[in-house]
């Protein structure tokens, strides 16, 4: 039940451009800032909003032009959007007896697939009688109820709670395993890691990186997408050494295999591979790598506090995750002028992300 397509839409000024391939039984994140067009890809997908022109192939079922309930496309919200004078199960059933199924078999389907999301207790209430995290559990039911042969999940954690959050991405997790082919839209690399196979990044209408969940993560190529894999990136040309960025500064780093001196690239580095100093104050060891900022904010962040830099040169943006007794050892606060220094050994050069 693979899927294949090649979108184009036009609304407004924005003009969308993508083409999308995903294996059979496999999931597809698609991540990207808001306005880069990922509810506009779920939307032609599914019929429900009309692209300029479209190839799309399911189960080698070409959909272009098919009307939305004849898609056998199932669409998961982050509202659970339940029919509120249907039971939880009579709800579910709707799902096959849309698509020809007697009251019997539907009510079977209904059963099994509450039971799969754990919610067979629940089989009875009306939706004002469930949480938040319970009805969409029974909208996890009914999506896959109707047996699609595309499912497409549209921020489907956004509007629970955070206890409720958790559950029920484990909860998809374990269905997708063996689920159909999923195209899931999040804002939430946990999702993406937990849910998905393949990533796609979308801007500006644009899939600007794709490929294994894990590795687009690992080694972003835009700013977008190491802002939420929680990385450090730098902007420049390749050189042999590292990267040369805008303003003439050399950052010192590994290129990867796949760079080439003069093309653009980016470097890399985890927060936690900045060291932080007061601005003209002692510097221990000899890193390579020496940027003067001003401290932007000093935010909670788990058990360390990450601060975030702000500069004229490659410092501007830069986060760095110090101790607590760190951060009262140095006395930093917002606007306090300090040094911010990185190891060429953690820093990785990767070839930017074609625009």
């Amino acid at each position: 039940m693979s899927l294949a397509a090649r979108i184009e839409a036009v609304r407004g000024s924005f003009h969308l451009d993508v083409d999308l391939d995903v294996p059979s039984g496999t999931v597809l994140a698609l991540l990207g800032p808001n306005g880069s067009g990922k509810s506009t890809v779920l939307g032609c997908l599914a019929g429900l909003v009309t692209p300029s022109s479209a190839e799309i192939t399911v189960a080698g079922r070409a959909l272009a032009g098919v009307p939305p309930h004849r898609r056998g496309i199932g669409l998961l919200s982050q509202d659970a959007l339940l029919f509120p004078h249907l039971s939880a199960a009579e709800n579910v059933a709707f799902a096959p007896r849309s698509t020809g199924a007697g009251r019997r078999a539907a009510r079977e389907r209904a059963y099994y697939w509450l039971a799969e999301v754990d919610a067979v207790a629940l089989a009875d209430r009306r939706p004002g009688q469930l949480s938040g995290g319970q009805a969409q559990r029974v909208a996890i039911a009914r999506a896959l109820a109707a047996e699609p042969d595309l499912l497409l999940l549209d921020e489907p954690f956004a509007a629970l709670d955070v206890d409720a959050a958790p559950a029920i991405r484990g909860l998809l997790r374990r269905v997708l395993k063996t689920g159909p082919t999923t195209v899931l839209v999040t804002h939430d690399p946990l999702d993406a890691l937990a849910l998905a196979d393949h990533v796609a990044v979308l801007n500006d209408g644009r899939i600007v990186e794709r490929g294994p969940t894990r590795e687009v993560l690992a080694t972003p190529r835009t700013a977008f997408t190491a802002r939420i894999a929680g990385l450090n990136l730098v902007a420049g040309t390749a050189v042999p050494t590292g990267l040369r960025t805008a303003s003439g500064e050399v950052v010192a780093g590994i290129p990867a295999a796949d760079v080439v001196p003069g093309e653009p690239a980016v470097a890399v580095f985890p927060p936690n591979a900045v060291a932080v100093y007061p601005h003209d104050g002692e510097h221990r060891g000899s890193p390579r790598n020496t940027a003067d900022g001003v401290v932007a904010a000093l935010e909670p962040h788990g058990p360390v506090i990450r601060l975030r830099a702000e500069g004229d040169g490659w410092a501007h943006g830069l986060t760095a995750d110090l101790t607590p007794a760190a951060v009262a050892e140095l006395a930093l606060e917002p606007g306090s002028a300090v040094t911010l220094s990185v190891k060429a050994a953690t820093v990785a050069i990767h070839p930017a992300a074609a625009s």
